[in-house]
């Protein structure tokens, strides 16, 4: 494969890349609570012109480092405040994570130019990543930052001693992105070096004052932000920002906790649909016999321990797997890449995606479905369907036109999943209503409460300038009293839906239940139903 080849394979990706984003940009908004809260964060160190302490409705959030509310800060300064370029920021380090494994790659193999294409295909192709592209979300930064690393750590394992600096680099601009889980997806495969590099191997003492000395460039790249932020911040936020984010997730999460192996069940859906097409399995075993280890011994270096400390972090979501994408990719793309065949079939993965789109549809055509599903789209729920029974027909005899068909399965699948969830996502997650009426209830100067726990729900989309005061419950007939010229947002729950006040100036489907602007006088009129 020629360069001018392999860079006409990066285009089409970007291609894709831009139609998949085109589609989540007009289906859908900003989808609470994440994404809405990492907004609204960025919003009000816009508002305060403090871009060292992060706020969230005007107290300290030391939740998350500042690195992503700067680029969406960043982006407003040059663009203006808008709702889109945030919701690009994310995908375009996705977009910069397909060019590093496709840059990476041309460094493990240098002698096999087609592994490079083929990886970052393999990694657009899986149905997970594609989705999580659209993601307002931080693992793309901290994929992106992964995949620097472990470049530099390649680099430097041949002996070029650039490859610290971009460690360093990446090191300290992944702990600004997540905090210090960029450790955990760039160390083992540094610290493994002597397995896989000959000059780790011979040079091990000089190796290791090596690494030390990108983790400590790493560490001073954050520490320029954290130690200032500490001092403003106060006591409280320092001790959350240097320990309150990691040993507690780590030891014992406070959110998210879930089984040692929860992960492991996941796998065959999270990597589809590589996962069911047998000749990456093929391609896989042929590996054992593979003479060069050097690369195949720096991908297991990062995957392996990488998955293992996931797992043995209590807190557990998903998408925490996604730094570990890129070493799937790059494996499933050397095993494949040697593999002679006449014809190419995806039966396997056909099948499983046909019994998926028929259980996904008959859930859609349910008749007793419930009211979350209100506008979704049946009609585009046939196109995953209509994409499995034809690849239970179609055949390729090269391998490029294999793969680039099931990658172009799954942007489907996720195309297809925006069009049949616009009108459910609108329904319950769209909170630009409720934000309109609070926008136009504080220009007014009306008092405003809330109720129980916010997350920052309404801040940027209503760009609303002021905090929202918080209330527990049982202080909101006090608070009504005192303000009867105020507003109460308050949550009722599906069963609830019976106690709405009729006179409530607004109610709004919210993730399954629902979310009322409820004028104080009407408040206290219905004390008795609330």
């Amino acid at each position: 494969m020629n360069s001018a080849y392999g860079r006409s394979s990066l285009w089409q990706l970007v291609v894709l890349w831009a139609l998949l984003m085109a589609v989540s940009l007009l289906t859908r908004t900003f989808v609470p609570i994440d994404e809405t809260r990492y907004v609204t964060v960025a919003w009000e160190m816009w508002l305060r012109g403090d871009f060292l302490v992060p706020h969230l409705n005007g107290a300290t959030y030391a939740h998350k480092p500042p690195l992503l509310f700067w680029l969406y800060d960043l982006g407003w300064w040059l663009f203006g405040v808008n709702d889109w370029w945030p919701r690009l920021v994310a995908p375009l380090f996705g977009l910069g994570s397909l060019a590093l494994t496709f840059l990476l790659a041309r460094r493990l193999w240098p002698e096999r130019p087609r592994v490079a294409m083929l990886a970052s295909w393999l990694l657009f192709g899986s149905v997970f990543w594609t989705g999580y592209t659209t993601a307002a979300m931080f693992d793309m930064l901290v994929t992106f930052f992964t995949l620097l690393g472990l470049y530099g750590v390649w680099q430097a394992g041949k002996g070029q001693r650039i490859g610290w600096l971009w460690l360093g680099i990446a090191i300290g601009l992944g702990i600004l992105a997540k905090g210090p889980v960029i450790l955990l997806h760039t160390l083992p495969a540094a610290l493994l070096a002597p397995w896989w590099s000959s000059e780790a191997s011979n040079q091990k003492a000089r190796w290791y004052l090596h690494l030390l000395g990108a983790f400590v460039l790493g560490a001073v790249i954050a520490l320029a932000w954290a130690i200032p932020a500490a001092l403003r911040g106060g006591e409280a936020y320092a001790n959350a920002i240097f320990w309150g984010q990691t040993a507690n997730r780590v030891v014992d999460s406070f959110a998210h906790k879930r089984a040692f192996w929860w992960y492991l069940p996941l796998l065959p859906l999270i990597f589809y649909p590589w996962a069911w097409w047998p000749p990456v399995w093929r391609g896989l075993a042929s590996l054992t016999g593979e003479k060069g280890v050097a690369a195949l011994r720096f991908c297991l270096a990062w995957l392996i321990p990488g998955f293992l400390f996931l797992m043995l972090i209590s807190g557990k979501q998903v998408h925490y797997l996604l730094p570990l994408f890129p070493a799937v990719a790059l494996l499933g793309a050397r095993g494949i890449e040697h593999i002679s065949r006449r014809e190419f079939t995806f039966r396997l993965p056909g099948t499983v995606l046909v019994l998926l789109s028929l259980g996904v549809l008959s859930l859609i055509w349910w008749q007793d479905r419930p009211d979350w599903a209100e506008g979704i789209e049946p009609a585009w729920g046939a196109l995953p369907l209509l994409a499995g029974m034809a690849l239970l027909v179609i055949r390729t005899e090269r391998l490029f036109h294999a793969v680039r068909i099931l990658t172009l399965v799954s942007v489907l699948v996720v195309i297809a999943l925006h069009l049949v969830l616009k009108g459910p996502l609108n329904h319950s997650y769209d909170l630009t209503p409720v934000a309109e009426a609070l926008k136009e209830l504080q220009t007014q100067g009306a008092p405003i409460v809330h109720e129980s726990k916010y997350a920052g729900e309404y801040h940027f989309l209503a760009r609303l300038k002021q905090p929202l005061k918080v209330l527990r419950r049982k202080n909101l007939e006090t608070w009504a009293r005192q303000h009867p010229d105020g507003y109460i947002l308050y949550y009722f729950s599906s069963r609830q839906k019976e106690r709405i006040p009729a006179a409530s100036l607004l109610v709004h489907r919210y993730r399954g239940d629902y979310v009322a602007i409820i004028p104080s006088e009407v408040y206290l009129q219905n004390l008795d139903r609330l």
